[in-house]
């Protein structure tokens, strides 16, 4: 008869064969759901649907196998989003007119990445990434 493992020998056995977890899946949490929706639907061109859950598919041309991230300080916390645009300029004059603030106007990063930070509507970080 088999035995079960305890807690502390499946953990040891799973830290040390896993390998890197992937983000799966995200959210934005709304107090006006469909005012975001809007400013998400305008701006990224995002098919957002429409049910109380308003579900938002994967968009084509990201990173492979998937996004990257990093852990930083700061005295902002919490999660950001990177959002690749085609017009970073553009993207970023937009974001106003939809009822966003710009945070910080597009600069190039010394890895030559250039980024611009904006808060959508509700406050939400998200960093616009020129495509």
């Amino acid at each position: 008869m088999a035995t079960i493992p305890t807690m502390s020998e499946q953990q040891a056995t799973t830290v040390s064969t896993d390998w890197p977890r992937p983000v799966v899946h995200w959210e934005i949490v709304a107090r006006d759901p469909q005012r975001l929706a809007r400013f998400y639907r305008q701006l990224f061109n995002w098919d957002i649907g429409d049910a109380p859950v308003m579900q938002i598919p994967a968009g084509l041309g990201g990173p492979e196998p998937g996004p990257a991230g990093h852990l930083r300080v700061g005295d902002h916390p919490g999660i950001s989003l990177y959002v690749q645009v085609r017009n970073l300029d553009q993207s970023t004059n937009q974001v106003e007119v939809l009822g966003g603030k710009v945070v910080r106007p597009p600069y190039e990063t010394p890895t030559g990445v250039t980024l611009s930070a904006i808060l959508d509507p509700e406050g939400n970080r998200v960093v616009l990434v020129q495509q």
